[in-house]
């Protein structure tokens, strides 16, 4: 096989054009079988924090029956009830749905390939760092969407769907606004959760230095503060820091992985 110092333009086109053959023979395969499986995966998995038996529910009503600290709204009866009004809704979303299952699934592989790809222009020293580099990128995405499932959409979804404004109104949900939000959060999670990964490669290419998140750690605060605020509109502290922390904690981790300047060592 040619190095890479050999490989002409066009190999490079190749190599490319393979890759992304194999990315999306991976991501229609998984797509397929994300699409005969959904109405399982829509009950069990999409629709589960609809219901006042989330694990999450649970766990709030427990610790509240303790302590003073719950917010009312999650004390509230629960059950969401989803309706639809557009005819080809659910046919849309069960495609839409089953190809973001699948890119959700296949994104190990999709960043494998990019490692993969990217891997011959780089010297021995710099592979292993790489490498490491998308391996945490890869579980912090992970991490950040089992957030935003297990914690951020479902008190976002408790929260406004009890939200009451007159007693003449009763709340059904739109399927379509269930799942934008759905989808929005969870995803939006996971590329918050991209933040240390992306301070440690502006580290390496000099963009970004450890002085940074100390002299603008006041900014961030409140600006993750106004974020928190916008993810999960609830006028209580507690569903707020319960946003606020993760994002913080990723912030203080990013300064770690940042490399401090010369006069800092």
């Amino acid at each position: 096989m040619e190095s890479n110092a050999e490989m002409s333009f066009w190999d490079h086109l190749e190599e490319l054009r393979w890759m992304l053959f194999r990315v999306l023979i991976g991501l229609v395969f998984f797509m397929i079988l994300s699409f005969i499986f959904m109405p399982y995966l829509f009950e069990t998995i999409v629709m589960a924090p609809c219901n006042k038996d989330f694990f999450l529910y649970q766990l709030m009503n427990r610790i509240g029956s303790s302590t003073h600290v719950i917010p009312d709204f999650l004390h509230k009866p629960f059950q969401v009830e989803i309706i639809n009004i557009k005819l080809a809704s659910q046919l849309f979303i069960h495609m839409s749905l089953s190809f973001w299952t699948a890119l959700f699934i296949t994104f190990p592989y999709l960043v494998y390939e990019i490692w993969k790809f990217i891997c011959p222009a780089l010297y021995e020293n710099e592979k292993n760092g790489i490498r490491w580099t998308f391996l945490f990128g890869t579980i912090m995405f992970f991490l950040g969407s089992s957030i935003g499932y297990f914690i951020v959409f479902p008190l976002t979804l408790r929260f406004l769907y009890t939200y009451e404004l007159s007693s003449l109104i009763t709340n059904q949900l739109a399927l379509d606004s269930y799942m934008n939000n759905f989808l929005m959060l969870i995803f939006m999670m996971g590329i918050v959760f991209e933040l240390p990964l992306l301070s440690m490669l502006f580290s390496k290419l000099g963009f970004l230095k450890r002085s940074f998140f100390g002299k603008y750690r006041r900014h961030a605060i409140t600006a993750i503060l106004v974020i928190a605020a916008i993810i999960t509109p609830s006028s209580d502290p507690f569903t707020l820091m319960i946003v606020f922390i993760p994002i913080y904690i990723l912030w203080e981790l990013s300064a770690l992985l940042v490399k401090k300047e010369e006069k800092e060592i």
